[in-house]
């Protein structure tokens, strides 16, 4: 019993709680802090490859250092306006309960504007209390944009696509992040050996990387100490350097703060110049992860780090670089390292390759957080996800995901072997994730914000086309290297489509074949069949109605359970749902029939494993429903039509858990107390004395001592003879191979081996 409680409470202390949010000055210090080694490793990496990168074409420097004032220009005032204005202080705002990235702005819209192609959702699901929203009042742009794609249903799932490519994209960056940091990084090596083999430096980098990959099993938390201090010390580093060589080559280098000489810059170097601006968007590579990796902090405690710390020290290393490749034409393929001054040039080589580590940790860390929320809203096959750490949720590691990033990322780095080819590949994926969060900040301005539309034009005309020019300088590098995330992108978006593609029709198989009530009514209590001692486990994709694998089993085997529960698991488009939300239970059909409903819900963050009890749990829950049901409080009809849930005096019912009326006695206590006796007693020899529990709930818990048994439906997914050639490919070819080798239905639920019935059928899709 005390393990039970134990377990039920840690859990609602636990992961559930992570995001509430601390007050205090002292604590939004430390997490700015904290905020360094996780969210800005990337970020601060990026001198070390964006001079380098820009110049990398035809673009020549002269005499007059024209090229060198536009470029940092550029570098300033895009680091300014994209990373200072728009992530800090607008897209940060747009938070999904402290929750930031892609997935977060489209869950926000689909809950604002119903915009999920989900199958599973209900209007149940707003009672949450993490998905409760503030509605403001309705405005005509927002009325205009929700009804146009209530209209036109195709553009939900063109939204889908976009957001997609987005999340693809940050794919991308878990692979071109790590090489291209660990390659610059290295590559100073040859300041001091200059006549050692480009081979030798992609060898030691692939080693580095090998290592890096390796170590992923441990977890972030078992190194995290040491992630801050780096970064800070690079930051200050790479600051002090920048101040200094400002003062000693070329304080003029000031000047080009003014934006008049990106003018210049264009107006001088036409073509070559807009083909350079492909490399000057480096320098925001990493802005992403400010939002992506917000539900580990505070949008307080990173605007503070960022704007008191990263943005002034990352200032004055452009500024610094620039003032010495104006003195040093020639040093412009090695300027970063170059102009490190002679006496520290090791130490800050090495803590240079400690943050190119760091930053590449942070990306791959990132793209483990990106693969969860898609198999959680059924856009990736299944994966196993383990969790490194017991505080922090967002800490996990995906072993698949992990060795496909180490072999993506050691070909990128033998393959094309120069880090200004992979720099072009870095800058096509930066800008269009960045494109894509403008155009869902848009949305989300009208939707959600209900800003006015000029003021959501203005945003979306002014940061879009400055995106756009980058994209299109991106693009015209395409042959030097940024095919690569095109690739890459395409071959993850096939995969995400085709995976979501066969859900929806296996759902949609689901829902045409599902069992009528009438016909559950029609065989009486004894459902026709013999009911023996237990309680069955029935798992479904289904909210509402009797599942067809049931009707399967009984068809085969007449005889089930005492009890029937009938379980869906499904994710909520919030990033965390709390233990008091994570049960909904309805009955199905008469009180006779001993037929439930539980829906348990997750949100697309949560860990869906269960550490704690969960068969206890479910028990205690049904319990408490029974317990509840004619005590008082009103019970709210489930939605659904007549012939799904028969006669209106049989017709199923919701009953959110923690809807119990104050004045009603709790019995959860009673109720573990009750199993953990009858798991406990001796055959024959036990019996509860003075238990307050209904004949009902009774009978569940003997029931439950009787045993558990767990059926899944292990289902093939086969296109019918009449679908179309790409329906067959993509069914019979695609679906099938990732159904094979993805992660089995039991083992991602945990179901017990020696309690698991599979019931297997086919699905003509």
């Amino acid at each position: 019993m005390m393990k039970a409680r134990r377990s039920l409470e840690s859990l609602e202390n636990g992961i559930s709680q992570q995001n509430v949010k601390k007050v205090s000055c002292s604590t939004v210090l430390t997490l700015a802090y904290q905020s360094l080694g996780v969210v800005y490793g990337d970020l601060s990496t990026s001198p070390l490859y964006v001079y380098k990168t820009t110049f990398s074409g035809k673009l020549s420097l002269h005499e007059d250092d024209e090229e060198i004032f536009g470029v940092l220009s550029f570098i300033f005032w895009t680091f300014t306006l994209i990373a200072l204005f728009k992530y800090v202080f607008i897209v940060i705002s747009a938070n999904d309960n402290g929750e930031g990235g892609t997935f977060a702005l489209y869950s926000l819209l689909c809950r604002h504007a119903r915009l999920s192609i989900l199958p599973n959702q209900e209007e149940t699901d707003e009672a949450l209390s993490s998905y409760a929203i503030e509605r403001p009042v309705e405005t005509w742009q927002s009325s205009i944009l929700k009804s146009f794609f209530e209209k036109h249903p195709k553009l939900c799932k063109g939204l889908l696509i976009f957001v997609l490519l987005g999340t693809c994209m940050a794919i991308d960056d878990g692979i071109f992040t790590p090489a291209i940091s660990v390659l610059s990084a290295v590559s100073g090596v040859k300041v001091k050996f200059a006549g050692l083999h480009e081979n030798y430096i992609v060898i030691i980098s692939c080693i580095i990387l090998v290592g890096l990959f390796s170590l992923q099993h441990h977890g972030t938390h078992r190194v995290a100490f040491m992630f801050a201090p780096v970064v800070t010390a690079w930051l200050l580093c790479i600051g002090g350097i920048g101040a200094y060589n400002i003062f000693k080559w070329n304080p003029c280098i000031l000047h080009a703060l003014s934006p008049s000489y990106m003018l210049k810059f264009l107006r001088s170097t036409g073509t070559e110049g807009w083909v350079a601006l492909g490399g000057v968007v480096l320098s925001i590579t990493g802005v992403e992860a400010m939002f992506a990796d917000l539900g580990h902090f505070s949008a307080l405690s990173i605007k503070i780090a960022f704007t008191f710390l990263v943005y002034p020290c990352l200032v004055l290393a452009y500024l610094g670089e620039a003032a010495f490749l104006s003195r040093h034409h020639q040093d412009i393929q090695r300027s970063f390292y170059k102009a490190i001054p002679e006496p520290i040039f090791w130490p800050v080589f090495i803590v240079a390759t400690f943050a190119a580590v760091i930053g590449s940790q942070a990306a791959i860390s990132a793209t483990f957080s990106i693969i969860s929320q898609c198999c959680a809203l059924s856009c990736f096959p299944k994966v196993k996800i383990v969790h490194t750490s017991s505080k922090i949720c967002g800490q996990i590691y995906i072993p698949e995901i992990n060795w496909m990033l180490m072999c993506l990322c050691l070909s990128v780095t033998i393959g094309l072997r120069d880090t200004n080819m992979i720099g072009h590949a870095y800058g096509l994926a930066v800008t269009t994730i960045m494109f894509v969060t403008t155009c869902l900040m848009a949305m989300v301005m009208v939707i959600v914000w209900k800003q006015n539309i000029f003021t959501t034009i203005a945003f979306m005309v002014f940061f879009g086309s400055v995106e756009l020019l980058y994209f299109s300088a991106a693009l015209f590098r395409v042959p030097d290297g940024g095919w690569v995330p095109l690739v890459l992108s395409s071959i993850f978006m096939s995969v995400m489509f085709l995976w979501n593609y066969g859900t929806l029709k296996k759902h949609q198989f689901d829902v045409e074949n599902k069992v009528l009530m009438t016909r559950i009514l029609s065989l009486g209590p004894s459902l026709g069949m013999v009911r023996v001692p237990g309680i069955g486990l029935v798992y479904t994709n289904l909210v509402t109605g009797v599942p067809a694998v049931f009707g399967h089993f009984i068809t085969n085997l007449p005889a089930f359970h005492q009890v029937v529960i009938f379980i869906c698991i499904k994710s909520v488009q919030v990033p965390y749902i709390g233990e008091k939300d994570r049960f909904l239970v309805r009955r199905v059909g008469p009180k006779e029939y001993s037929m439930f409903k539980c829906i348990v819900r997750y949100g697309y963050k949560d860990l869906q494993q269960e550490n704690y009890d969960f068969e206890n749990r479910l028990v205690c829950t049904i319990i408490q429903f029974v317990e509840r049901e004619g005590q008082g409080g009103e019970l709210q009809p489930l939605a659904g039509s007549p012939t799904e849930f028969g006669k209106p005096d049989v017709e199923a019912r919701d009953l959110p858990v923690q809807a119990l009326p104050s004045s009603y006695p709790d019995h959860g206590e009673e109720m573990v107390r009750s199993i953990h006796d009858f798991n406990t007693m001796e055959a024959g020899n036990g019996h509860l004395e003075g238990s307050s529990l209904k004949d009902e709930s009774m009978q569940i818990l003997r029931a439950r001592e009787s045993g558990i048994a767990h059926i899944l439906g292990h289902s093939y997914a086969q296109a019918k003879k009449s679908s179309s050639v790409f329906r067959k490919f993509a069914i019979d070819v695609v679906y099938a191979f990732l159904s094979k080798n993805c992660r089995e239905p039991d083992v991602s639920l945990d179901v017990p081996y020696t309690s698991l019935l599979e019931v297997g059928m086919i699905y003509y899709v």
